[in-house]
């Protein structure tokens, strides 16, 4: 019989099946390039820090277009990458995840609560380039080949795409960190992301600060890689002998968590080059904790010779008071002011203390102030110009170097919490706290109060509670339009700014809902015994210096807090450095 030759196509598999059967594993690309791949596998990093030089634009194509050869189900690349290098955009994001960290930190057992604190987790500030990696949902599934059984299967091949862009990323040389410290809803808000298109969170991409040996939570002792024959399993799940679950650390009462920007935060070179200066120290990077981070955060605004400050007391007066929710009398406030201004009151104390000036000044309404339950607290234009004068005072207790917050109000305590319901969503109970002197009985009334108030704003003002400006005049006081202003003035300068309790704090997140990157000049000086303290803080993003149950009020403990970070930033610029 005659044999005729095959034939041999021009495209696609040219091999033949006698080929493929005499040579199995004729596939491979060889000894080298196999060992290539499997050391560029092992010594992939979730990076955390990096340097602020910028990632070559022809690099970050080459790392994008790994993950676009990433596999997908039904070939449907459903992935889009949203590469974002604004910093404004980072500063928002990085807030997003601070508060994320904390919200997540609530829901651990002690102990592994202060281990996930002392670890940094993300780099969005200091990485120069942000991966928003999304996955395409609006096709629906049943019409994709593959998705109809496995709907979630687009989801995993971009999975794998954040795979392929990690890999291509380390063998480059650059870092990658995969944040999903989120929620999904808040980064899909961000990001402007349309119904059906769903994020799998932000990728930190540049040129590594570390260059860690094994896996960052395996050598900080969180958890520790398993052994291959204990993830692999012969033919079926076992009846006896069954693998262990994944770890988890929640604990036991943990319920699961329910227009551009004027102001800039630093720049990533500031943010590294501050943190570079603790790890030159003679002692471990972060051996100081919390000082630590805002030394750092005080250094990245570059003032690294800081060494006083202002402590900036607003008094004010408000008619809720008239509801009977204070155990104190209004005209206490003007005598702490007045008391303020010869000198002899606490917080004036507490600043003189720390080394810081005093500047106490009162907050007016020119309008007419309402009660919160019955009529809005100010008017627009009180507002507005409350706001501005508060930015002139920021501005020029900047001058001195710290600008310390602090309030005198009778009855404010009332006002932040009907403030912190409405921004974070609490309700009275989860709000009010029992507040100084108070009776069972008051507490009741302040609640009701809160409630109140709360409906009566939402009735008048609907969606449009949730502009700062808006919610300010429903719900607000002069005291916290003014202390916003201060926190907006003072970042403006180039200022951190320490915030006492609960009060000055819900200013400060109606500050950064004006202007998010102001977040960047905050430095969290206590927790106090406030209810919704603790709230507005994870709302902040921020970790306090100090936790005295304190209940003062006036700055004390902002200026606490204070005296704490200088002497930090005293302990940085003098302590022993190593060299190398």
């Amino acid at each position: 019989m005659t044999s005729w030759p095959r034939p041999t196509p021009l495209i696609g598999d040219t091999t033949a099946a006698a080929e493929r059967a005499a040579d199995p594993s004729g596939w491979a690309l060889g000894a080298e390039t196999v060992t290539a791949l499997h050391r560029v596998i092992g010594a992939r990093r979730d990076i955390r820090r990096y340097r602020p030089d910028p990632v070559p634009a022809d690099l970050l194509r080459s790392v994008l277009a790994a993950g676009h050869q990433a596999p997908s189900v039904g070939h449907s690349q459903p992935w889009r990458f949203l590469v974002v290098t604004e910093q404004a955009t980072r500063d928002r994001a990085a807030l997003l995840s601070d508060r994320e960290r904390l919200r997540q930190a609530e829901l651990l057992e002690p102990d592994r609560r202060a281990r996930l604190l002392d670890l940094q987790l993300e780099g969005i500030r200091e990485a120069p380039v942000g991966i928003v990696v999304a996955c395409d949902r609006r096709a629906a599934a049943a019409g994709v080949l593959g998705r109809a059984g496995f709907p979630d299967a687009d989801l995993w091949s971009c999975a794998c795409a954040i795979q392929n862009i990690w890999l291509a990323a380390r063998a480059a040389g650059l870092g990658v960190g995969w944040v999903t410290l989120f929620q999904p809803a808040d980064l899909a808000r961000l990001t402007r992301l349309p119904d059906g298109v769903q994020t799998l969170g932000w990728l930190c991409l540049g040129w590594p600060d570390e260059r860690p040996p094994e896996p960052g939570l395996e050598r900080a002792g969180w958890s520790q890689r398993l052994t291959l024959d204990q993830v692999v399993l012969s033919e079926r799940w076992p009846d006896e002998g069954q693998p262990p679950p994944p770890p988890s650390y929640l604990a036991p009462a943990a319920a699961q968590p329910p227009a551009r920007a004027e102001l800039r935060a630093p720049e990533p070179r500031a943010v590294v080059a501050a943190r570079d200066t603790g790890d030159r120290l003679l002692s471990p990077p972060g051996s100081l904790g919390v000082l630590d981070a805002a030394v750092n955060r005080v250094l990245a605004l570059g003032r690294p010779d800081l060494d006083g400050g202002s402590l900036v007391l607003v008094a004010a007066e408000h008619p809720v008071t008239a509801h009977q929710i204070s155990a104190y009398p209004p005209s206490v406030s003007e005598d702490v002011f007045a008391a303020t201004v010869a000198g002899q009151s606490l917080g004036a104390s507490a600043a003189r203390a720390a080394g810081l000036s005093v500047r106490a000044v009162r907050a007016r309404a020119r309008d007419r102030q309402g009660d919160l339950v019955a009529s809005d607290a100010l008017s627009s234009a009180d507002v507005m110009r409350l706001l501005d004068e508060g930015k002139s005072l920021g501005r020029a207790a900047a001058a001195t170097g710290l600008v310390c917050l602090g309030e005198v109000a009778v009855g404010n305590t009332t006002v932040a919490a009907a403030l912190a319901a409405s921004l974070l969503g609490l309700t009275a109970e989860q709000a009010v706290g029992l507040g100084v002197g108070a009776d069972a009985a008051m507490l009741e009334r302040k609640r009701s109060v809160v409630t109140a108030a709360g409906i009566r704003a939402a009735a008048r003002h609907g969606d449009g509670l949730a502009e700062p400006l808006t919610l300010l005049a429903a719900l607000g006081g002069p005291e916290f339009a003014m202390l916003a202003g201060v926190v907006l003035g003072a970042a403006q300068a180039g200022s951190p700014v320490v915030l006492d309790g609960c009060a000055t704090s819900v200013a400060a997140l109606l500050a950064i809902g004006l202007e998010p990157a102001a977040q960047a000049y905050l430095i969290a000086g206590q927790r106090s015994r406030e209810l919704a303290h603790s709230a507005v803080l994870t709302g902040l993003g921020l970790e306090p210096l100090l936790e005295l149950r304190l209940r003062a009020g006036e700055g004390v403990g902002a200026c606490l807090a204070a005296g704490l970070l200088l002497t930090g930033l005293r302990v940085r610029r003098t302590a022993g450095q190593v060299s190398g």
